[in-house]
């Protein structure tokens, strides 16, 4: 069976609805020095998931954003900066949206 290569993920859930957010564009960025370099742009399917973001680019130890466009609520954007120190694994950063509050953790 062929080895996988570490992905970062993501899923995004509406909990004022109790339902996936299909649609929500991600970009990540991994920071290098005081840039930071576009390495993958994708749209949440309709289980609100993306399952890789790097999109066939390979994962590496540094600084990354995840920048979460949500359209015309309050919260019209999230950008989440996460280190990934051991990309030897898989990373997942879910986001939870209600009306006026969000967040996201280290996901499994």
């Amino acid at each position: 069976m062929a080895e996988h290569p570490p992905t970062i993920s993501t899923h995004v859930l509406d909990t004022a609805q109790g339902a996936p957010r299909r649609g929500v564009r991600v970009r990540l960025w991994r920071a290098t020095g005081e840039h930071h370099d576009l390495v993958g742009d994708a749209v949440t399917d309709a289980d609100g998931r993306i399952r890789d973001l790097l999109a066939g680019t390979p994962l590496e130890a540094g600084t990354y954003r995840l920048e979460f466009s949500l359209g015309d609520g309050f919260f019209a954007g999230l950008a989440a900066d996460v280190r990934i120190d051991d990309a030897t694994r898989s990373h997942h950063v879910p986001l939870l949206l209600a009306p006026f509050g969000l967040t996201t953790y280290r996901g499994s």
